[in-house]
């Protein structure tokens, strides 16, 4: 390989939420990588800081750009110059969105168990959180239309918050699936928000669809936030996308954008993401490989070593959904006794709303040797926690 993925870097005493930590914990919970970034990404970094002068910065048309090449190369989805929005992060559009295209207490649906910050978007807005449960069988989840259509049928329901792929079960959504949600969404008038950061961190091989490139109902009647952090370990640089193709609703998203002043880049934003889109695909195309490999040696460690582990199949991200149900519902109970007695830290299931309960979530974004440390540490938290109950 040419990148090293190997290498562990000391994070401690760096202000990383992640490792804000005491010793001897090892933290496997927040969706932030362990990697440094690409190293072409640096050297933007670096280049943008060496010319010492921090000033307000406007959004060049090479970052415009930046973002239709890689869309349109690796997603094969054509968007627009004008269709694009800077914006400071995924979550502060997500929140800009829901208090400029909702109204109070009208109904924002999500697909539970989901990204627990899509709860903070909605309920801090004063709206509210309507969960559409997804159906887990055979170790597999998938969308209960049927309950989908119901309460995007509640006269209340005016947004659909998608995640695509989906955190934190890893699922990517089909074609087929896509279209049926947007057919569903237009013909009861609500609007569909899709989250997908998580698209590049698919395994090898596998492509992930973008919501909007499925049909013109879903193109029209949709909004989609991007960004280049999750994938290139950005997330402090403040740098995300909104895509807009339908005018009216582009013009309703900017004025929220704006109005929030999250709109802005800092100096760093535009050049780091510009690098990451034209220069980073070998670097991600080798962590790719490495991450599935992660999760290759993680399945194969539970089922050898903790039977009463479940891990959930997983096509995107760089997180492991482990079902823990035949030990336990309690999934707040299992992750603080393993925190307790091993030091590792984990999320917990109950987090992500209905369905959430009894399952954990593990990052596995980070050098083998953290890994390995992590498992070892997973599989000692659980025997033990067994042996008391």
């Amino acid at each position: 390989m040419k990148y090293d993925f190997d290498s562990v870097t000391d994070r401690r005493n760096s202000n990383s939420l992640k490792w804000d930590i005491s010793d001897g914990e090892l933290p496997m919970w927040v969706a932030d990588m362990d990697f440094q970034t690409a190293p072409e990404i640096l050297s933007a970094v670096k280049e943008r800081a060496a010319h010492g002068v921090f000033g307000y910065t406007v959004v060049p048309d090479s970052w415009y750009e930046a973002y239709r090449s890689w869309w349109m190369d690796r997603h094969h989805f054509d968007i627009k110059k004008d269709q694009l929005i800077f914006c400071t992060g995924v979550v502060p559009a997500i929140s800009s969105i829901v208090r400029k295209l909702t109204t109070p207490a009208e109904k924002v649906l999500i697909q539970t168990p989901v990204y627990n910050v899509f709860f903070n978007s909605i309920l801090n807005n004063g709206r509210q959180v309507l969960e559409s449960g997804l159906k887990y069988k055979d170790g597999e989840y998938e969308i209960d239309l049927d309950d989908l259509e119901r309460k995007l049928a509640d006269p209340q329901t005016s947004l659909m918050i998608l995640c695509n792929p989906h955190n934190p079960v890893g699922k990517i959504w089909d074609r087929d699936t896509l279209a049926r949600i947007g057919a569903l969404c237009k013909k009861h008038h609500v609007l569909v928000l899709s989250d997908e950061i998580h698209c590049d961190l698919t395994a090898p091989g596998t492509e992930y669809i973008p919501f909007a490139s499925v049909s013109d109902e879903c193109r029209e009647n949709s909004i989609t936030c991007i960004s280049p952090t999750k994938t290139f370990n950005l997330a402090g640089l403040q740098t995300a996308a909104v895509v807009v193709p339908d005018p009216v609703l582009r013009h309703k998203v900017w004025r929220g954008l704006n109005t929030d002043e999250a709109a802005e880049p800092n100096c760093f934003a535009v050049d780091a993401a510009v690098a990451a889109f034209t220069k980073g695909a070998p670097w991600l195309d080798e962590l790719r490989a490495y991450l599935f490999r992660n999760k290759e040696i993680t399945a194969d460690f539970i089922q050898k070593n903790i039977p009463a582990l479940r891990v959930v199949k997983s096509e995107a991200t760089y997180l492991m959904w482990i079902d823990c149900r035949e030990l336990s519902d309690d999934s707040d109970e299992i992750v603080k006794f393993i925190r307790d007695t091993t030091g590792l830290i984990l999320s917990s299931g109950a987090q992500y709303g209905s369905g959430g309960e009894g399952f954990i979530r593990m990052n596995i974004g980070c050098p083998r040797a953290l890994l390995e440390d992590g498992l070892s540490r997973l599989m000692k938290g659980i025997r033990e926690f067994e042996e008391r109950t």
